[in-house]
C-alpha cells in the first residue's frame, strides 16, 4: 500500500519551485514506456524528478506542493465513481457535448490540482481532442508518437511558465474587480448634503490619506431640518485604516439620524459617544467633532467642539478668523460623562464658514522641515487666497493644493474641508425669482453640474 503524503494546499507551483529543479507527476497506466528522469535531466540541463501514478487514486496521494507539472495520459481509464465526481471545476469552460467522457480524466485532475500545470498526452490522429483539452484547462498537449526528452523538457517548462502567467493574470483581474467594488462602495458612503430649501451655499473637498482609497477616517455631513435650521458637522476618527473609515461612516450616519430626530448640542454628542463606545474596536479609539447649527435666518449659529479645531469665519470686509474654542469639550470616547457646551456665534448678514480636519493644518512647511502649518498658518494662507479673489470650490481646491505643496508631497493624514456661505444679494435674487413667475419656456433645464456650480459659496476677505 502506498504511503500517504500530505494533500495539496492552496499554493501555486511557482511558489514552491526551488531553484531550477523540476518535479513531474506522470499519470498513465503503462509507466514502463515513459521517459526516465535521467533522460529529461540531460535534455533540460538540470535535474528532473519523476513520480509515477498508475491511476487517479494514486495520483491524488502523490500530488504534493513540490510538483511542478502533471503529465496526463488522456487514454487513462476512469473508474465509474470518479467520472461522476469529475465535473468541470468552477471558472473553467465545460467540454463540448460528446467530449465529456473523453475528457473526464482531465477534468478530474484539474479539479484536484487547480494550481498545477497540466500537460496531456494523446494519439497523433486525435488533434481535435488535444485542442479541446487545452480549451478546458490544460496548458499544452503532446503526441505520444513524437515524444522525446528534448521536446518533453521544453513543453514542461513552457507549461509551468504559462500556468504561472495564468494565475498571475487571474489574481490581477480579481484584484481589479475588488478595487472597483471597493471604489463603488466607498463612493456610495460619501455624504450627499440635504440642503433643499436653504439659501446657504455649500462646497467640500475630501482627500483620504490611505493610498488607493476614496474614504478615510475623516467624515462630514450637512442637513436642513423642517424648522429651517441648517446643521453641519465635520469629524475625525483617530487612525487611517479601513476600520477607522468604517467607524467614521457609522458616526456620520448616526449624526444625521439623530439630527433629523431633533437632537442638538450636548445631547446629540453624548448619544454619539455611546455609538462610538459600542462600535469601536478598542478603548483607545476616539473621534474629534465640530458641529454647527445655523438659524433659519442665517445670521447666527450654535457651535459645539469635541476636541476638534475651531472653524474659520470670514465676513465681508474683514479678514478670516478662528471662532472661539475655549469652551470646547473633550474628544468623543475619552471621558465617560463628558459635556460639550454650545456657544452662540453671531455670523452677520454676509459670511462664509470653513470647517476642516487636522489633516489640513498638520502638514509640514517645507520638505524635511519639522515645522507644521498650524492654525495660524492656515488662516494666513486662506486670507492670502481671499485677496486673490478665490471663493467656494476654487478656494478649497487651492487651499488643499497649497498645503500639499508646502508639505513637499502627498499628505499622510486624511483631509476634509467643508464650506458654507450666505450672500444676501443671492438670497434677494432667489426671493424675487420665486415671487415673480417667469414665462413658460421649452428650453431644457440646467444639468446637475451646472446647478452645483451655481451653489458655490462666496468667501470674503478684507
Amino acid at each position: 500500500m502506498p504511503v500517504p503524503v500530505p494533500q495539496q494546499r492552496d499554493v501555486t507551483a511557482a511558489e514552491t519551485h526551488h531553484g531550477a529543479d523540476l518535479t513531474v507527476l506522470v499519470i498513465e497506466d503503462d509507466p514502463a514506456g515513459s521517459i526516465t528522469g535521467p533522460e529529461l535531466s540531460a535534455a533540460a540541463g538540470t535535474r528532473v524528478r519523476i513520480r509515477t501514478a498508475r491511476n487517479l487514486t494514486e495520483a491524488g496521494r502523490l500530488l504534493t506542493d513540490d510538483v511542478d507539472c502533471i503529465l496526463l495520459d488522456l487514454a487513462l481509464p476512469v473508474p465509474a465513481t470518479t467520472t461522476a465526481a469529475a465535473a468541470a471545476p468552477d471558472h473553467r469552460p465545460e467540454p463540448t457535448p460528446g467530449r465529456a467522457d473523453e475528457l473526464a480524466v482531465l477534468t478530474h485532475v484539474l479539479r484536484i490540482a487547480p494550481l498545477h500545470a497540466v500537460l496531456v498526452l494523446t494519439a497523433q490522429d486525435d488533434t481535435e481532442l488535444a485542442a479541446e483539452a487545452v480549451r478546458v484547462g490544460a496548458q499544452d498537449y503532446l503526441f505520444r508518437g513524437e515524444l522525446d526528452a528534448r521536446v518533453l523538457s521544453r513543453a514542461i517548462r513552457y507549461a509551468v511558465e504559462r500556468k504561472r502567467a495564468d494565475i498571475a493574470q487571474h489574481q490581477l483581474t480579481e484584484s481589479g474587480l475588488r478595487a472597483q467594488e471597493n471604489a463603488r462602495l466607498e463612493r456610495g458612503l460619501l455624504p450627499t448634503p440635504l440642503l433643499e430649501g436653504s439659501d446657504l451655499s455649500f462646497a467640500a473637498r475630501y482627500r483620504p490619506g490611505r493610498s488607493r482609497a476614496l474614504l478615510g477616517g475623516d467624515f462630514y455631513d450637512t442637513v436642513r431640518t423642517p424648522d429651517g435650521t441648517v446643521h453641519a458637522m465635520i469629524g475625525d476618527v483617530c487612525g487611517h485604516g479601513p476600520d477607522e473609515a468604517a467607524l467614521g461612516v457609522e458616526l456620520r450616519i448616526a449624526w444625521r439620524a439623530l439630527t433629523l430626530a431633533g437632537l442638538c448640542g450636548d445631547q446629540l454628542l453624548s448619544t454619539l459617544q455611546q455609538v462610538l463606545e459600542h462600535e469601536r474596536q478598542s478603548e483607545e479609539i476616539f473621534a474629534t467633532l465640530c458641529t454647527v447649527d445655523i438659524a433659519a435666518d442665517g445670521r447666527r449659529a450654535g457651535l459645539c467642539l469635541a476636541g476638534h479645531p475651531a472653524p474659520l469665519l470670514a465676513r465681508h470686509g474683514r479678514p478670516a478668523r478662528l471662532l472661539p474654542y475655549e469652551d470646547g469639550g473633550p474628544a468623543l470616547g475619552l471621558l465617560p460623562r463628558a459635556r460639550w457646551p454650545r456657544r452662540q456665534v453671531e455670523l452677520g448678514a454676509e459670511w462664509s464658514l470653513m470647517m476642516y480636519t487636522d489633516g489640513l493644518i498638520e502638514g509640514r512647511v517645507g520638505a524635511g522641515s519639522s515645522q507644521r502649518l498650524g492654525q495660524d498658518g492656515m488662516v494666513a494662507m486662506v486670507n492670502s487666497r481671499l485677496e486673490q479673489g478665490l471663493a467656494g470650490e476654487e478656494l478649497l481646491e487651492a487651499a488643499v493644493a497649497e498645503v500639499r505643496e508646502l508639505n513637499g508631497g502627498e499628505l499622510t493624514d486624511d483631509v476634509a474641508v467643508l464650506l458654507l456661505g450666505r450672500d444676501p444679494e443671492r438670497v434677494r435674487r432667489r426671493g424675487r425669482s420665486a415671487s415673480r413667475p417667469g414665462p413658460v419656456s421649452t428650453a431644457p433645464t440646467a444639468t446637475a453640474p451646472a446647478a452645483a456650480s451655481a451653489q458655490r459659496p462666496p468667501l470674503y476677505g478684507p
